[in-house]
């Protein structure tokens, strides 16, 4: 991928310029010299994945035995239809009579470590060969610091080692990380980028349904009449989804221009199409009346698949243009983000793409649960594990959601 017209506006650049071989010029207003680094091209591979889950796993079957309240018939079915069969969780059942009890960190960055370690090692590099560090979440523990923070020195990282924390990018966070780092590479081009991602979600979604005392099918929500209490008995009935379909699980990944592996060819973005996209999903603080004390309230609109399909066309139709129907269909794996099996079916029959295509897809749903942002490195990851590929070979990958984004990359097997 090209680093198109990458401006930097710096005082006495021109010197660096000519030093460095790139264009120079100036701009009129102010007169600052200016740099546009024009023709740059990355060469960045994923040269590394890896991936690290909780030891608590804990099957459909036992999250309902364990749900606070029982679940009607048809709500049950309700979770079923997901496509999850099981998923691991970061322990969050305090059992204790405090009026408040903070959450703890610890296993969270445990988790964070093992994959990043897991990473480095896979690349035969050591702490200190790390010169960028980029982390990507939706929910921890700590609002500030934030996760970059508090791996630095858990992995013996150097203590000025460039860091940045991406927070509440939802499913698209791995590709967004991805474009960060290439962004420093092409920059940086003998660096190596350490990428975190983390799907810990339990922090929200296995907490909020404490002291649950029942829940309705959707149906009957659709037939009260008083307003305040349907939205009630639809916040609750959304909670219980989103209890059962999330699971915890963190992702690192190396990023280099040294190495083969799995070249980085272009991702593309859209987002907010229409203004209030970014409705159909999305977890946000509310105000409670005890001081000290903020609710959380998420939401999971009925519009999300048909968002979907058409957020994933756009970004198919700006990622390859014209040629989006033959690249598509020539790409050898399809690494989808892990919605909702209603969601990847529905992808796949909109774009055409075979069954065989998305089946590391369907597999990383079924076994662990929707990820976010960190469901497709797990797919990756196990894509070039499980598949032989030829010098060439290509894969999709496609992300969508809460933002309301969606976001498509084109990687390029290069080993």
């Amino acid at each position: 991928m090209r680093f198109k017209d990458y401006k930097i506006f710096a005082e006495h650049a021109t010197p660096y310029a000519h030093k460095n071989g790139l264009r120079s010029g100036s701009l009129t207003q102010n007169s600052h010299p200016f740099i546009i680094y024009s023709g740059i091209v990355s060469d960045m591979q994923i040269v590394q994945l890896s991936t690290a889950l909780p030891e608590n796993e804990y099957s459909t079957e036992k999250l309902i035995r364990k749900f606070p309240c029982e679940l009607p018939e048809a709500v049950v079915q309700n979770v079923l239809n997901l496509g999850v069969s099981k998923r691991h969780l970061i322990n969050q059942a305090y059992l204790t009579t405090e009026p408040e009890t903070l959450m703890d960190e610890t296993e969270l960055i445990e988790l964070c470590s093992n994959a990043c370690r897991k990473a480095l090692h896979g690349a035969d590099l050591r702490p200190r060969d790390v010169d960028y560090l980029v982390t990507a979440y939706d929910t921890s523990p700590f609002l500030s610091p934030g996760l970059s923070q508090l791996l630095i020195p858990q992995l013996g990282l150097d203590p000025s080692v460039r860091h940045v924390n991406a927070q509440g990018i939802a499913s698209i966070a791995f590709m967004k990380t991805l474009q960060l780092a290439e962004d420093y590479l092409a920059m940086h081009p003998k660096d190596n980028v350490l990428i975190c991602v983390s799907g810990v979600s339990s922090y929200w979604f296995q907490n909020q349904v404490r002291g649950l005392k029942n829940v309705m099918e959707i149906g009957k929500i659709g037939s009260i009449n008083d307003n305040k209490r349907k939205q009630m008995e639809l916040r609750k009935w959304v909670a219980t989804m989103q209890f059962f379909l999330f699971g915890d699980g963190v992702a690192a990944a190396i990023a280099s221009n040294k190495s083969d592996g799995l070249k980085v060819d272009e991702i593309v973005e859209v987002t907010n199409v229409e203004e209030k996209d970014y409705l159909a999903g999305y977890a946000r603080l509310s105000f409670v009346d005890e001081p000290f004390k903020f609710g959380f309230y998420s939401h999971l609109g009925r519009e999300i698949p048909d968002l979907g399909v058409k957020y994933t066309s756009l970004v198919l139709s700006r990622l390859f243009g014209k040629e989006a129907k033959n690249k598509t269909r020539a790409a050898k794996k399809w690494a989808v983000h892990t919605g909702s099996e209603k969601i990847l079916h529905a992808l796949a029959e909109r774009h055409g793409a075979e069954k065989e295509k998305l089946r590391e897809s369907h597999e990383v749903l079924r076994e662990n649960g929707n990820l976010s942002g960190a469901s497709l490195p797990f797919i990756l990851d196990r894509i070039a594990s499980t598949n032989k590929f030829s010098r060439g070979d290509t894969i999709l990958m496609l992300g969508y959601g809460w933002g309301f984004s969606a976001s498509a990359g084109s990687l390029e097997f290069r080993s």
